[in-house]
């Protein structure tokens, strides 16, 4: 009996040997054909070589950095529900050409770990905030795209003391819209005749988003940005894609009158992706605003 149970257990440990290299194996294919597909939208979308990546973990929370350029300003990038730095790239390079530019990718986005739960803005905003500290970057230029643009302004309501100048493009939520299903439809709206780089690239990250990005969009509906935007001390510039969607000009107009000292500037041509579509006219605005200042 004793030799018959110990040829099951052998017999067991084999075959979980066996599966576990297979899975292994499946799980490197898998990487490796993610890795072949990420290469390939890249080289359609003409993607730039990747600057200097680097991971930065607070409270369990894990985000990842994509460094560009030197010396100041410092611009740090913050994307939108679903995307990652990577749509980032023309204008970060474009930014960089004047400073050092910090694109990051949130917890749960873009090649940043899953964290257990779904944070809220304020935790996000918070976790930007160590990073600011712990890089000892002196008040870095704030740029928010989309849900990024609720981020940046907790960064700038919550800790002051580290916020510089704060760009707010595309900013959500318009509190009219403020659920799943106008958003959404919206967003559907404003992409219809969206150039193939802006389309590749947004799903691509919607992908890497993972399966979690329903209690995702639940937090960026939770968060109230316009309790935020009067308690910004920095100068603020709100930039609209005149053609965007998701962001009607009212709300807009709205956005800058709550800001102490906002300003909003809109790009011709342009819908919700300003700033992936084409990083050019955001980059020169941005550029131009500063130099005023």
């Amino acid at each position: 009996m004793e030799r018959a149970a110990d040829g099951i257990d052998e017999t067991a440990e084999r075959a979980k040997a066996a599966i576990d290299e297979t899975v292994a194996e499946a799980e490197a294919v898998a990487r490796d054909v993610a890795d072949t597909v990420d290469a390939a939208i890249d080289d359609l979308v003409d993607a730039p070589d990747e600057g200097r990546v680097s991971r930065f973990t607070w409270q369990g929370a894990t985000l990842v950095a994509e460094e560009r350029g030197a010396g100041e300003p410092v611009f740090l990038l913050v994307h939108g529900i679903g995307m990652g730095r990577k749509v980032f790239g023309d204008v970060a390079v474009r930014l960089a050409a004047h400073g050092r530019t910090i694109a990051i990718d949130q917890p749960g986005y873009g090649e940043a770990p899953e964290p257990r739960r779904t944070p809220a803005i304020e935790r996000v905003a918070d976790l930007v905030a160590a990073f600011i500290r712990d890089r000892g970057l002196e008040r870095p230029v704030l740029v928010g795209h989309s849900m990024g643009t609720q981020v940046v302004a907790e960064v700038a309501a919550r800790h002051p003391e580290l916020a510089g100048p704060v760009v707010l493009v595309a900013p959500t939520v318009d509190p009219s819209a403020r659920r799943a299903l106008p958003q959404l439809a919206r967003l559907g709206r404003d992409l219809l005749g969206e150039s193939v780089k802006v389309l590749l690239l947004g799903a691509r990250e919607y992908l890497r988003a993972g399966p979690h990005l329903r209690r995702k969009m639940r937090a960026m509906l939770a968060h109230r940005p316009e309790d935020a935007y009067p308690r910004i001390r920095s100068r603020a510039l709100v930039v609209r894609g005149a053609d965007d969607v998701v962001c009607p000009e009212p709300w807009c107009r709205r956005v800058a009158g709550l800001l102490p000292d906002g300003e909003l500037v809109e790009i011709p041509g342009h819908g919700h992706e300003t700033m992936i579509r084409d990083g050019a006219p955001a980059a020169e605005r941005i550029r131009g605003w500063l130099d005023r200042g």
